[in-house]
């Protein structure tokens, strides 16, 4: 599975891949750095920052790449949000979604379909499993984003206003790996990010931000709206 999603993206893009290290002092003249809290991990290089959107916390982590769709540093931001239990959803880049359903049709074909149940990150089976927005229901973000959930009402109306306006605004290379998701009441959001500093890290933590605030807008819809057919 890792070499194979490997393949795919680095046939996508042409952009070398390096590390970095990095310093909390490095982040002493961040305009956050009086609301949050950072430091680095007991083991291994990286950086961690602690911080509220109001009453809810959220964490962001920064250092060796988790998932094998993520091909450098990879920069992490958690937070938990009051939503259906039931509730799966994954946005993320186009490059990532075909370089996705690709890797897992190739492992279904040869047979590993153990292996794909065993080892495969939760999200990269949502998006075989899952309803896909079309392009109509996307709208404008259908030029740099699929989106897939269990509970398509819900997340067309995360995606209508400010977030799919952030989503639209992120000015990132299309071929850099992009995941926003939800599971298990935990918002989370995945990307490749090489440089450690308060100006790699801010873009996606507003963005991710207006995706926690929508979340909470958009709440736990009534048993009615949870039913809603596609």
């Amino acid at each position: 599975m890792l070499e194979g999603i490997k393949r795919w993206l680095t046939s996508s893009s042409s952009d070398a891949r390096r590390s970095a290290s990095v310093g909390v002092e490095s982040f002493k003249g961040w305009s956050r750095s009086a609301q949050v809290q950072i430091r680095t991990p007991r083991e291994g290089e990286g950086l961690i920052v602690d911080g509220k959107l109001g009453d809810a916390p959220w964490r962001l982590e920064w250092g060796e790449s988790q998932r094998p769709y993520v091909l450098g540093r990879e920069l992490r931001i958690r937070g938990e949000v009051s939503v259906p239990g039931e509730l799966q959803i994954i946005v993320l880049n186009k490059v990532l979604q075909e370089a996705i359903e690709k890797t897992m049709f190739e492992q279904f074909v040869e047979g590993v379909q153990t292996r794909i149940d065993t080892e495969t990150p939760a999200e990269m089976r949502w998006v075989v499993m899952y309803p896909k927005l079309k392009g109509s229901e996307l709208g404008e973000l259908r030029e740099r984003y699929a989106a897939v959930s269990s509970m398509k009402p819900w997340l067309q109306q995360w995606l209508d206003g400010p977030l799919g306006a952030a989503l639209l605004g992120l000015k990132v290379d299309p071929t850099t790996a992009f995941v926003l998701m939800i599971g298990r009441g935990r918002l989370t959001l995945r990307t490749e990010v090489d440089e450690a500093s308060p100006g790699s890290f801010e873009p996606h933590l507003r963005l991710f931000e207006i995706a926690l605030r929508e979340a909470q807008r958009v709440g736990k819809p009534s048993p009615d709206a949870a039913k809603k057919p596609d």
